[in-house]
């Protein structure tokens, strides 16, 4: 009685691993993985020690190993054979872990940024406290408004992850002042965790006057003016660079709807 209750029909095997008994029957056809034994009805039977074994070949699988490379280990099991295996498949592991932090990293930006964008009107100029922090940069001036031109040349230095993290432009403070909001000195996206060779900028700790301007890029000088005009009634001196970025892109269907942030240092 023992013994029958340890056989289990294709149905019963593919219940208890979760999986499509397709799949079982695809496995059996191949060679992969086939039943323990045939009963005298035809119908096959799945000893429940099978179990073990599938779920090693499920787990090769989700390794991203073929068919074929898994066969191939199956046919001539050892324990060298399996090291050099696992070796190689912990370091792509341990790559797939870093790039999936990257993206983390992304999108826990990106869904901070959603957050606050309920809290802007259409233009709005706060003042706030701000960390230090490290961007990358590279020269560019936006004098060609192609941004599948502005894509290909970050895509030579930056990785994809990079460019995930966002792009702004970046303006020398005394431009601002004397008006000229479209002189920009290059562009820079916040430095990504991990070992990089892309020249970095440091954006220093302290006061920063933050303008927000709801709509096209054309409408910038408008809150330009504004923050200019806000930084002299409060006696304040802008320095350092002014930092521009989208904060909504991706989550909107109409430029109307665009959220662009200015930051600059005062003192």
């Amino acid at each position: 009685m023992k013994r029958n209750l340890a056989k289990l029909t294709t149905a019963q095997f593919a219940k208890l691993h979760k999986v499509n008994k397709r799949t079982l029957h695809y496995y059996d056809m191949i060679g992969l993985f086939s039943p323990d034994m045939k009963g005298d009805n035809g119908y096959r039977y799945y000893d429940i020690s099978q179990s073990i074994d599938f779920e090693y070949i499920r787990m090769l699988k989700d390794l991203n190993m073929s068919i074929e490379e898994i066969q191939t280990y199956l046919q001539h099991p050892d324990s060298e054979s399996f090291i050099k295996m696992a070796e190689i498949k912990e370091k792509e592991i341990e790559t797939q872990i870093q790039n999936l932090k990257k993206v983390k990293q992304v999108l826990h930006t990106k869904r901070g940024q959603a957050v606050f964008c309920r809290t802007l009107d259409e233009q709005e100029i706060r003042i706030t406290e701000c960390d230090a922090e490290e961007y990358f940069i590279l020269p560019y001036d936006f004098l060609n408004d192609d941004l599948t031109d502005l894509f290909s040349y970050v895509k030579e230095s930056w990785s994809i992850e990079q460019i995930r993290m966002g792009i702004g432009g970046f303006i020398s403070a005394d431009k601002i002042m004397r008006g000229e909001f479209d002189m920009y000195d290059g562009i820079y996206s916040p430095a990504a965790k991990g070992p990089s060779s892309a020249k970095k900028l440091v954006r220093p700790k302290g006061k920063y006057l933050c303008g927000y301007q709801k709509g096209t890029w054309d409408k910038l000088p408008q809150i330009y003016h504004k923050m200019i005009s806000f930084a002299k009634d409060h006696d304040f001196k802008l320095a350092g660079y002014a930092y521009e970025s989208g904060l909504n892109e991706f989550m909107i269907d109409s430029e109307n709807e665009y959220i662009t942030q200015i930051m600059i240092r005062i003192e």
